[in-house]
């Protein structure tokens, strides 16, 4: 899994196009503010290894959204991080179950409709941490 990571003061998004048929219909545009946005993106070598991944997962996520002192978590697939790609089903199982488990930690969560291509406005902030790659 490859995750790219941004502290983002203000965060917009607004679905545009579904691109999976078996995904329920959606509309949706949210402004999201004082959160960490995490770009996802789970690879074919994550299903043999996924207990490892949503540890890992999990883990930085809190470490950054720790350093900006924020709960606030947005969820974005993004299937442009690496040449493999896990199935769409194993994809949006992961991310559920690290929902569940931040959710349970106290984070609020937003997540971009998974199957969908969404526009956004994003304001990164410039601090070196607010923006950060990890292969996990």
């Amino acid at each position: 899994m490859k995750i790219l990571m941004f502290y983002a003061p203000t965060f917009w998004f607004k679905t545009f196009q579904k691109v999976l048929e078996d995904v329920p219909d959606t509309d949706m545009e949210e402004l999201c503010e004082n959160a960490l946005v995490v770009f996802y993106h789970a690879e074919e070598a994550d299903i043999e290894r996924q207990s490892s991944v949503l540890t890992k997962f999990i883990k930085n996520v809190k470490w950054l959204s720790g350093k900006f002192r924020t709960k606030n978590l947005v969820l974005h697939s993004f299937n442009h991080l690496s040449a493999s790609k896990a199935p769409a089903d194993f994809t949006a199982a992961l991310i559920a179950e690290a929902k569940e488990r931040l959710i349970n930690a106290g984070y609020n969560i937003v997540e971009t409709p998974f199957g969908y291509l969404n526009e956004w406005k994003i304001h990164v902030a410039g601090d070196s941490l607010a923006k950060v790659f990890k292969e996990l």
